[in-house]
């Protein structure tokens, strides 16, 4: 079951994060400024975050495998869509299809552990899921530049629709059928069910500790490891589009690396009575310092220290399944589902939002280093901002028994 989700999400880290390596291309085939390039890239995470309240619904409604084999087909429109668009308006209503798309692939599996597996092996396949997505991303980096003289990015996304649909059948033969209404036992059925549901989600003293954090620090995480890490590396730090690739391979096999040691350790954090929140709440600065570091470094910060700060911020991963296990499991996926919902708003947000900084500030008369240091910057400020909150919060509010 593991294995057969993992196919599906692998192929929605690889479109989510490929942008970062075509950001060279589409700037110079479609003359694309820093907005307009932060903008193309969050339009997939605009469709994902669109799905994700009905999505939870869905979820707990219909089950993870019928929900995701349905959206896996629009993720295939949209692949081809995009391949064949021509216009800016057109590749961003394509790539707003593919966020919709592949909007379950992490939620589905998720709310599937919620109900089949022990709370830390919910943690654990949290935490190789996102392994997984990083082996995603990496296949973004340097086997997406390798491909590109001979597909060009049209064909890229041909290949990729085709390799989703393939998913959609290993979804469809590996994963057990859903039980209709399994999520809903015990609980009032129908509409009213439903927004009770959300209700309970966004006013649960866990959602409102961890909302902040998950849309400026995870969402960030997430914003440049799929868009922003690379125009750094190549107008920043000076990389050639090429050497950029590299770096992001580089980063992106660290995040994988730290996923795998994240699911080994955390059932053993978790026996020592060391919950995801407990672990988030201790160990959120160090990601903070390393990013102040690469704001004061400028142009010397390169590969090196954008793997070291992903590294230390992988952290808020910890968030997802622990939020999760503090609601019951017939709420399992709309609380999991509103929370990506934050986590993906943040994406787009601070994606659009840096380009958008960046391109004012350079208006202005701000060198690219002065301006890129600068909207980091605010970005840095932000994210403190969030775990202030996180803390703080949690330090008043009841904790959730780990172990149910």
């Amino acid at each position: 079951m593991l294995l057969a989700f993992a196919s599906a999400y692998f192929l929605s880290a690889l479109i989510r994060a490929v942008t970062a390596t075509l950001a060279p291309v589409f700037s110079q085939e479609l003359a694309l400024g820093a907005a307009q390039l932060g903008l193309l890239a969050g339009a997939y995470f605009v469709g994902f975050a669109a799905m994700q309240l009905p999505l939870g619904i869905t979820l707990d409604r219909y089950g993870p495998r019928r929900v995701l084999i349905s959206l896996l087909a629009v993720a295939v429109a949209g692949s081809v869509a995009f391949a064949v668009a021509q216009t800016l308006p057109q590749l961003l209503l394509a790539r707003f299809f593919i966020g919709v798309g592949v909007a379950g692939c992490l939620m589905a599996p998720l709310t599937a552990y919620r109900h089949h597996f022990a709370p830390e092996l919910q943690l654990r396949a949290n935490a190789w899921m996102l392994m997984t997505g990083s082996f995603g991303m990496l296949a973004s980096t340097l086997p997406v530049q390798w491909l590109l003289p001979h597909t060009g990015w049209r064909g890229l996304f041909v290949g990729l629709a085709f390799a989703v649909l393939i998913a959609m059948v290993v979804v469809a033969r590996a994963v057990p059928r859903d039980r209709p209404h399994r999520a809903e036992a015990g609980a009032p059925p129908g509409a009213a069910n439903a927004r009770t549901g959300y209700a309970q989600v966004f006013a649960h003293p866990s959602f409102i500790a961890l909302a902040p954090m998950g849309f400026f620090a995870y969402g960030g995480l997430v914003a440049m490891q799929t868009l922003w890490i690379g125009p750094w590396l190549t107008q920043v730090a000076g990389y050639s589009p090429s050497a950029a690739a590299v770096g992001l391979f580089a980063v992106n096999t660290s995040m994988l690396l730290t996923f795998l040691a994240w699911g080994v350790a955390i059932p053993r954090l978790l026996r020592m009575g060391w919950p995801g929140e407990r672990v988030i709440a201790a160990a959120w600065w160090p990601g903070c310092l390393v990013l102040a570091v690469i704001v004061w470094l400028g142009e010397g910060a390169a590969t090196t220290w954008w793997a070291l700060w992903c590294v230390c911020t992988s952290v808020v991963s910890l968030s997802q399944p622990a939020l999760g296990q503090a609601f019951p499991a017939a709420l399992a996926g709309r609380a999991l589902s509103a929370y990506n919902l934050i986590l993906f708003a943040g994406v787009f947000v601070v994606q659009w939002g840096l380009g958008l900084l960046i391109d004012l500030l350079q208006g202005s008369g701000w060198s690219t280093k002065a301006a890129y240091r600068a909207a980091f910057g605010v970005f840095l400020v932000a994210c403190i901002a969030s775990f202030a909150w996180f803390v703080l919060r949690r330090r008043g509010s009841p904790q959730p028994d780990p172990t149910r």
